[in-house]
């Protein structure tokens, strides 16, 4: 068995934003030369979130929406009267999404749907550094597909 890991040093532009990290993740499966095992994703901050979705221009421009709306920014939070960021809505959205995701390694490629791409969700942008974890776990063997 093999252990991988990387992190993905991010930076981000937007208050809330969908960055898709899916070559990024191709590009570190590909240079591990592993053909089996399971990679974890993992955001490394409690207002950025790991999700697996479509990469689609108007669907982006409707979940950006979606999480602008679903948490309003401007409440009374208690959290905001200790924090200079005003980043409570930010926290709350991200009670409802995954800090990390693990998918199948198999044959050498990770197992996506067809439409399905690997996002890093920044809930409480702009951000100059954000980090992201990929932890391989893994062999080079192939698996063997004959019938019997």
């Amino acid at each position: 068995m093999h252990y991988l890991s990387t992190t993905l040093h991010l930076t981000t532009t937007q208050p809330i934003e969908l960055v898709d990290i899916t070559p990024l993740v191709k590009q570190f499966i590909d240079s591990s030369h592993l053909q089996q095992g399971l990679l974890t994703i993992m955001s490394r901050h409690t207002t950025a979130c790991i999700n697996i979705n479509e990469h689609e221009e108007q669907l982006i421009q409707d979940m950006l929406e979606f999480l602008s709306t679903w948490v309003p920014r401007h409440r009374p939070y208690q959290h905001n009267a200790i924090d200079d960021r005003g980043n409570a809505h930010s926290h709350l959205m991200a009670l409802c999404m995954n800090a990390s995701q693990t998918l199948p390694l198999i044959n050498g490629q990770l197992v996506l749907g067809t439409w399905q791409s690997i996002f890093f969700v920044e809930l409480d942008g702009p951000r100059s550094s954000r980090q992201v974890v990929l932890h391989l776990m893994g062999a080079k063997n192939r698996i063997n597909r004959h019938a019997g």
